[in-house]
C-alpha cells in the first residue's frame, strides 16, 4: 500500500501549477517615489500622463520635442531639476516655465536652438544653473536676460562663440561658474573682460579655445576662483596676459588628443607678476628644465607636472617652501630619490602614480618630508624584498599610502612602523609575501581603511590582521580561502570595529555560522561573485540593518528559517543567482515580492528553474502551489481506494480472529 500512496502523492505534487505574470512596463523609471523619474530615450513627444504632478526631478533627454511651450510641462509645477538633453528642440516659446517657481536647473544641452523667447525663462524664482552646451549659439545676445538675477552657473561649451562680451545689463553679479570651453574664442579684450567685473571669485573656463592674444591689462586687478586655458598653443601669451591677476587655481594643461607642447623656462616669467596658488601643467615638456625654471613658482601651494617626460627634477630648487601638493604622475623616474624631495620641505601630498619606468623605491628618499600626509606610488612597478620601514623613514605624519598595482613586495614584521598615523593603506593587486607569521600591520592602531584585494594572501594565517582594532573598511576581494570556506577561527576574528567587509570573487563555497560572530558592527557585506548557497546567509543572523550583496553566487533555494535574517537587513542584492522558481521556493518568492523595496538589481534577479520560467524576473512570477482540480480528483480517488483497502483489511482481521477462537 505504501508504494501506491507514494505514487498518488507524486501525482498530486506535480499537478501544482506555475505561472509567470509579467507586469506592464512603466514608461518612465521611478528613482524616488513621486519625486524623481527618468524618461530618457523613450521616443516621447509629451509628458506621460502616468507621471505624477509631484515630480521634482525629471530626466527627459533623448526624446522628441521640437518646440517647448508653456503647456509642455505646465502640470509639473513642483519641478526643481529638468534635463532636456538632445530633444531636438528648435523653439522655446514665451513663458514656457511661468508656473515653475521652484525650478533650479534647466539642461538644454545638445539641442539645435533657433529661438528662445525673451520671457521663456520667466517663472523660476531661484534659477541657478543653465546648460546651453552644444546648442549652436554664436552670440551671447541669444540668451534671454529676464529672470537670470540668481544665476550661479552658465554653461556655454561647444558652441560657435567668438566673443565673451555680454549684452549691457546682463545679470552676471551672482555668477560663480562661466564655461566657454571648446568655442572659437581667439582674442580677449579689456572691454570683454569688463562685462564680467561684477562677478567675484568667478571660475572661468576657456579650455579648448586657441587663445592667440590677450589685450594688456585685460585681467588687471581681477580676482578669480579658477582660470582654465587648457589646450592653448601659446602659453607665453596666456601668462603674459594674466599679469596682475589673482586666482586660486590656474589650469594650463594639454590633452591626450593634442601633441605635447614644448615650453621654455622663460615662458613662466609671467607668473612672477600674478598671484596664484595652484597650477596644472599636465602633458607639456620643458626643454631647458633647471632650478631657474621654478623661480616664479615660489608662492605656489599645488603644482601638477603630470606627463612631462621628467627623468629627474633639478637639484637646488630654491624657495618652494609654500608647496603643499606635488603631482609627478606618468613620468620616467628611475628611482624615487630623483625627485630631490628636500626641495619641497612643506609637502603634505605627493603623487608619483603610473611611472613609465620601473621605480626603485629607494631608502630614505623621502625622509626630509616629515610633514607628508598622503603618498601615492601606485602603478609604478615598484618591487621591494624588505618593505617598508627604510623606504618610509621619518614619515611619522603619513595618513594615506597607496602602493597598489605594483610588483611583489615582501613585508617585514611591523612593516609600517615608521608611519604610526596611517589611516588608509591601499595594496590592491600587489602580490604580498610575509616574513614570518606576525602581522605586518600590528602597529597601525589608527588604520581605518585597508585594501588587500588580489594580493594572493595566505588567508590561513590567523595573525595576519592582528593589531587593527580600529579598522572599519577591509577589502579582501580576489583572495582565496582554504577549502573555499571561512571558518569560525579565520583571520577576521580580531576586527571587532569592522563596518565594511568585501569578500567578492574569493571562490567561497561556504561560511561557518560563527565566522562573523565577533563582527557585530558591520553594516556592509559584499559576498558577490562566489559560489555560496542560501545556507550561508545564516552566518549573518546576528546582524541588522546591513547592506548585503550576494549577487552572482550559487543560490537556488532560500530556506524559510533564513527569511528572518534577510528581513533584518536594509538592502539586499541577489541578482545573477540561479534561483529556483518552483513551489519548493514559494516562501522566499512570496516574501521577496512583499519586500521589493529592500532589493537592488531586481531587473537581474530572475528565475533559472524551471526552464519555462528561465529569465523571468522574480517579481513577475506567480506560483499556484495549492491542489488543482486534477489534483483534487486524484486525491479523492486515492482516499476512496485507501478506504476500500482499509475495509477489506478490517474484514480480513475479523475473519482471521474468529477462525482462531
Amino acid at each position: 500500500m505504501a508504494p501506491c500512496a507514494s505514487c498518488f502523492l507524486l501525482v498530486v505534487m506535480f499537478s501544482a501549477s506555475c505561472k509567470a505574470i509579467t507586469s506592464s512596463d512603466q514608461m518612465c523609471t521611478e528613482k524616488e517615489a513621486n519625486k524623481t523619474y527618468n524618461c530618457e530615450n523613450l521616443g516621447l513627444t509629451e509628458v506621460p500622463d502616468t507621471l505624477p504632478n509631484t515630480t521634482e526631478f525629471l530626466e527627459f533627454g533623448f526624446n522628441f520635442l521640437p518646440t517647448v511651450e508653456n503647456t509642455t510641462f505646465s502640470r509639473l509645477i513642483d519641478l526643481i531639476f529638468l534635463d532636456l538633453t538632445r530633444c531636438q528642440i528648435n523653439w522655446v516659446h514665451e513663458d514656457t516655465f511661468q508656473n515653475h517657481h521652484q525650478l533650479n536647473t534647466i539642461v538644454l544641452t545638445g539641442n539645435p536652438l533657433i529661438f528662445m523667447a525673451e520671457t521663456s525663462l520667466n517663472g523660476p524664482k531661484l534659477l541657478k544653473h543653465l546648460f546651453l552646451t552644444q546648442t549652436g549659439i554664436s552670440n551671447l545676445g541669444f540668451i534671454p536676460m529676464h529672470n537670470l538675477e540668481n544665476l550661479e552657473s552658465l554653461h556655454l561649451g561647444s558652441n560657435y562663440i567668438s566673443s565673451i562680451k555680454f549684452p549691457e545689463n546682463f545679470p552676471i553679479q551672482n555668477l560663480k561658474v562661466l564655461d566657454f570651453q571648446n568655442n572659437v574664442i581667439h582674442y580677449l579684450s579689456s572691454e570683454d573682460m569688463n562685462t564680467l567685473k561684477q562677478a567675484t571669485n568667478l571660475s572661468l573656463n576657456f579650455n579648448g579655445n586657441d587663445i592667440k592674444d590677450i589685450e594688456p591689462g585685460a585681467f588687471h586687478s581681477k580676482i578669480f576662483q579658477s582660470l582654465k586655458f587648457g589646450g592653448s598653443l601659446n602659453l607665453s601669451v596666456i601668462l603674459k596676459g594674466l599679469q596682475n591677476t589673482t586666482t586660486k587655481s590656474l589650469w594650463l594643461g594639454s590633452y591626450e588628443d593634442t601633441d605635447d607642447q614644448d615650453l621654455t623656462s622663460a615662458m613662466f616669467d609671467g607668473l612672477c607678476e600674478m598671484s596664484v596658488e595652484s597650477i596644472n601643467l599636465q602633458k607639456h615638456y620643458i626643454s631647458d628644465l633647471s632650478s631657474a625654471t621654478f623661480r616664479c613658482f615660489t608662492q605656489l601651494q599645488e603644482l601638477d607636472l603630470t606627463a612631462h617626460h621628467l627623468r629627474e627634477l633639478p637639484s637646488g630648487i630654491k624657495g618652494m617652501k609654500a608647496l603643499k601638493k606635488l603631482v609627478l604622475n606618468v613620468n620616467r623616474f628611475d628611482e624615487l630619490c630623483q625627485i630631490h624631495a628636500a626641495s619641497f620641505p612643506s609637502l603634505t601630498d605627493l603623487s608619483i602614480k603610473g611611472n613609465m619606468k620601473k621605480l626603485d623605491f629607494g631608502a630614505g628618499c623621502l625622509e626630509k618630508l616629515e610633514n607628508l600626509q598622503k603618498l601615492d606610488l601606485s602603478h609604478s612597478d615598484i618591487e621591494a624584498s624588505d618593505c617598508c620601514n627604510l623606504q618610509l623613514k621619518n614619515l611619522r605624519h603619513l595618513q594615506y599610502l597607496n602602493l597598489s598595482y605594483n610588483e611583489p613586495l615582501t613585508l617585514q614584521s611591523q612593516a609600517f612602523k615608521e608611519c604610526p598615523q596611517l589611516e588608509g593603506l591601499d595594496l590592491a593587486f600587489t602580490r604580498l609575501h610575509m616574513k614570518g607569521p606576525q602581522s605586518p600591520f600590528q602597529n597601525l592602531h589608527l588604520l581605518q581603511v585597508l585594501n588587500l584585494s588580489y594580493c594572493h594572501l595566505d588567508t590561513s594565517n590567523q595573525h595576519l590582521l592582528e593589531g587593527l582594532e580600529g579598522l572599519r573598511h577591509l577589502n579582501l576581494q580576489g583572495n582565496h580561502f582554504q577549502d573555499g570556506s571561512i571558518s569560525k577561527t579565520s583571520l577576521l576574528q580580531t576586527l571587532s570595529s569592522l563596518e565594511i567587509l568585501i569578500l567578492s570573487s574569493c571562490d567561497l563555497l561556504s561560511i561557518d555560522k560563527q565566522a562573523f560572530q565577533s563582527l557585530g558592527k558591520m553594516n556592509h557585506v559584499d559576498l558577490s561573485y562566489n559560489s555560496l548557497t542560501g545556507n550561508s546567509i545564516d552566518a549573518l543572523s546576528h546582524l541588522r540593518g546591513i547592506y548585503l550583496n550576494m549577487a552572482a553566487n550559487n543560490i537556488h533555494i532560500i530556506p524559510s528559517p533564513l527569511l528572518l535574517t534577510l528581513s533584518q537587513q536594509s538592502t539586499i542584492n541577489l541578482s545573477h543567482n540561479p534561483l529556483d522558481c518552483t513551489c519548493l521556493n514559494i516562501h522566499f518568492i512570496t516574501w521577496y515580492k512583499e519586500n521589493l523595496q529592500k532589493f537592488e538589481g531586481s531587473e537581474e534577479t530572475v528565475c533559472a528553474n524551471p526552464p519555462t520560467l528561465r529569465g523571468v524576473k522574480l517579481s513577475d512570477v506567480k506560483l499556484y502551489c495549492g491542489i488543482t482540480a486534477v489534483g483534487i480528483f486524484f486525491l479523492v480517488v486515492f482516499l476512496f481506494l485507501v478506504t476500500v483497502l482499509l475495509i477489506f483489511f478490517i474484514k480480513f482481521l475479523l475473519r482471521w480472529k474468529y477462525q482462531h477462537i
